[in-house]
């Protein structure tokens, strides 16, 4: 089954459309289309927060990494500022996607 978003009217895929997406194209009711894309997300951010890493075959991964405190600088004042260590989110774009994505780029 492949879902078309060939119609999309703003430059973002946002939940709400993948979820009128699954309304249009395979017929689920839109509270049911909006529940499955909600639990979709929901499953990865709570994956990601419990610091699993989320992979999507043939997407990608997204990946926890813890960074360390650094030095920083205030912009606007050139004050130096500490930078607390965090945990940030990263996507890396499995060999397949960034296939596609050459592939289209050089047909346009």
């Amino acid at each position: 089954m492949e879902i078309s978003v060939e119609s999309l009217e703003t430059p973002a895929l946002t939940k709400a459309r993948l979820a009128d997406l699954l309304f249009e194209q395979i017929g689920l009711n839109k509270r049911e289309s909006k529940d499955m894309v909600d639990a979709f997300f929901d499953l990865i951010a709570d994956s990601l927060v419990n610091g699993t890493d989320v992979k999507i075959s043939s997407f990608g991964n997204f990946q926890i990494r813890s960074k360390a405190p650094r030095p920083g600088r205030n912009p606007r004042t050139g004050e130096a500022i500490p930078i607390e260590s965090r945990r940030v989110v990263t996507f890396h774009a499995s060999h397949k996607l960034k296939e596609l994505i050459q592939d289209e780029r050089s047909v346009q």
